[in-house]
């Protein structure tokens, strides 16, 4: 008999097929998502520099962008996973990591570890945010959001800075008293705002482009006026009165005794998941 043990034939494992990736990326909507990333990176910058009124200013431009770019995608028909993963990230930095910076710098620093902490705290739960919406993106229903979206939590401490310059511009002096304070349980409110199942209206049901009512046509052209003559109030009015009218809604249902139910989701099985913005969908 053989020395040497028989020889087997072991059959090749199968690899698994990667899918090949699309040629090219759509131009239009990414270079929109690439401004927005752009003005988050040079709010910090702004930060750095102590430049706090215009690193708030650039937030409020990476807004801008980041409601384009979803709504230009739907309309030239160039929605692409690339796409959503791309604005997820630049969303990360604009509305997640630029506002935590500046509101650290700007008010937090005097608390020392307990300032830094709540700043990364606002930068976990708008991290947690954007990946609850990337994992459960299916569940997603379009008239209502769950928690406050990212970017109006960012645009929150973008005009509540903006309107501490303003107020003490017409007081005669820019100021400190009063803002520690505000901006640490401001910031706790937010993140907490971002991570819970509060609905939030989305505003995607509106158009435009249809016919509506006279009376809406005037009250859009008085509110221009207002936003021209005071910016700075009409703006901080708008993002705070759309922060809390979640929780005032959910008083006024608990009020009414209809009980809670799952905001936005399309069966009964899958929990509700937001879209981070109104012109997300790519």
């Amino acid at each position: 008999m053989s020395e040497n043990p028989p020889m087997y034939a072991v059959p090749p494992r199968r690899r698994r097929r990667i899918p090949p990736l699309r040629r090219g990326v759509y131009l239009l909507p990414n270079l929109f998502t690439s401004a927005g990333l752009f003005s988050g990176f040079y709010s910090i910058i702004c930060t750095l520099r102590r430049e706090y009124w215009l690193a708030a200013a650039m937030i409020l431009v990476a807004q801008l962008c980041d409601a384009l770019d979803g709504r230009i995608a739907r309309l030239t028909r160039s929605t692409s996973s690339f796409g959503i993963q791309y604005d997820s990230l630049a969303d990360l930095v604009a509305f997640g990591v630029a506002p935590g910076i500046l509101v650290y710098q700007w008010a937090l620093r005097p608390w020392g570890r307990w300032g830094w902490l709540a700043a990364s705290l606002y930068v976990t739960c708008g991290a947690l945010r954007l990946a609850r919406f990337n994992v459960q993106i299916a569940s997603v229903e379009k008239r209502y959001f769950v928690g406050l979206p990212i970017p109006a939590a960012a645009g929150v401490i973008a005009a509540t800075v903006l309107l501490h310059y303003r107020l003490f511009h017409w007081l005669g002096g820019e100021g400190e008293t009063g803002k520690h304070i505000t901006m640490l349980l401001l910031i706790f409110a937010v993140a907490g705002l971002m991570v819970s199942e509060i609905r939030y209206y989305s505003f995607k049901e509106i158009r435009f482009h249809h016919r509506h009512p006279f009376p809406v046509l005037l009250g859009l052209i008085l509110l221009i006026y207002l936003a021209v003559g005071a910016p700075e109030v009409v703006l901080f009015l708008g993002i705070a009165s759309y922060a809390v009218s979640g929780p005032l809604a959910a008083i006024a249902r608990r009020l009414r005794g209809r009980p809670p139910e799952p905001a936005g989701a399309k069966t009964p099985a899958v929990r509700a998941v937001v879209l981070d913005k109104p012109g997300q969908g790519r």
